[in-house]
């Protein structure tokens, strides 16, 4: 018989309902200790929040999130807020004992982010960030590639995050929709909300980063504020890129831009080693690129008339996740990486284990973030100390 483990979630817009998603099909798809019930749901709007509610089968809605850690029905709390709400929420559902699961980044900056992994810890709950690219499954094949020792040392790794919705300069910030173009809101641009995907995922593929060197830009200086109705100043970066050397001696080149022309999600990376190199295409999500040069127990040259680039169609039952989807050939979307996040949260809640990514290492990505913020300001390589 398995364990209710009720829910409540807190926000319902793109990622309250993204994570709703995720509660309501998980138990669908994976067979789990523990049955996930949509307890409740928070936000401050009561038609808003109500209606949400009812679309996504809550049983109930709060609109005072304290009320909603309060409830001595709710087992795990869910913050798909903004990013200045993080820390005092996930700060007071630890200190209630509850279950924390938090959208990323994990805070407005490192500072917070320590305060909130001391938090978890101090209270010994289970806890999670959603960098849910880790479980696409063709970006978890190419973990698995990694471990396998077929890349070998690496030499390089570059990342790209392109989009183009905030090119047109009466684009305002603030409010419920825009509040990633608010620094007070959001903390910074496009490095915390597109490049901190883009480090959790180099960082799990090709181990911690030790030093950045970085240039951000704001092309458009000042927006109206939705909240005032005036012209204020831009405080978030638009652009972002910087140079990065790994613990393991290997380089990395990172972009990322709301002002990509035509780019709307495109998420890439490539690592190149000395035995093999692999490419990932968040636009074509089903493909991983794969180039074999030697073998990865004896390290020779593979001798092969065919050898090149490989277009790996992520969908067999013996690929990360996907024995949990359909038929090969079948393939799965972004809502899924979610539900697949999801499940490995409650199969290590289960086992009595920890899970990945949890506040402490996002806090580590959320120290990059910040370093390469501060080398943009200052112009100088920043150091990131040890996870």
């Amino acid at each position: 018989m398995a364990k209710p483990l009720r829910v409540g979630m807190i926000g319902y817009g793109f990622m309250g309902r993204a994570h709703s998603n995720a509660y309501a099909q998980v138990n669908h798809f994976f067979d789990l200790g523990h049955q996930v019930v949509r307890q409740a749901c928070c936000a401050r709007n009561e038609e808003k929040i109500k209606a949400f509610a009812e679309k996504w089968g809550y049983a109930s809605y709060e609109t005072d999130w304290r009320r909603l850690i309060e409830r001595d029905d709710i087992d795990l709390i869910d913050i798909g807020s903004p990013n200045n709400t993080h820390l005092e929420i996930a700060t007071a559902a630890a200190e209630a004992g509850k279950m924390v699961l938090c959208e990323k980044p994990l805070a407005m900056n490192a500072e917070e982010g320590q305060k909130m992994v001391e938090a978890v810890e101090r209270a010994g709950v289970p806890n999670m960030v959603w960098y849910n690219y880790r479980r696409v499954p063709a970006i978890s094949l190419a973990r698995q590639i990694v471990d396998e020792g077929r890349i070998g040392r690496p030499f390089h790794y570059r990342a790209t995050y392109l989009q183009d919705w905030t090119i047109a300069e009466d684009v305002p910030q603030g409010g419920p929709a825009l509040w990633r173009l608010d620094v007070n809101v959001a903390g910074s641009g496009v490095t915390g909300d597109l490049l901190a995907h883009s480090i959790d995922t180099a960082e799990w593929l090709n181990g911690p980063i030790r030093r950045v060197s970085a240039h951000t830009e704001t092309f458009v200086k000042e927006r109206t504020h939705v909240e005032t109705g005036k012209k204020e100043p831009v405080g978030i970066d638009d652009a972002c890129m910087f140079l990065a050397v790994f613990e393991n001696g290997s380089i990395g080149t990172f972009e990322s831009t709301r002002y990509a022309r035509g780019r709307k999600n495109y998420n890439t990376f490539e690592l190149n080693g000395e035995r093999g190199s692999v490419f990932f295409d968040l636009e074509d999500p089903h493909i991983l690129q794969y180039f074999r040069y030697a073998d990865p127990e004896t390290g020779r040259k593979i001798e092969d008339h065919l050898t090149g680039w490989q277009r790996i169609h992520v969908t067999n039952s013996e690929h990360p996740y996907m024995d949990h989807w359909w038929v090969p050939g079948c393939t799965i979307g972004y809502e899924h990486t979610f539900i697949n996040a999801l499940a490995d949260f409650i199969e290590a809640l289960d086992e009595g284990k920890p899970v990945q990514p949890d506040f402490r290492t996002a806090l580590h990505t959320q120290r990059v973030c910040d370093a390469v913020l501060e080398s943009s300001r200052t112009g100088q390589w920043v150091e990131i100390p040890p996870p």
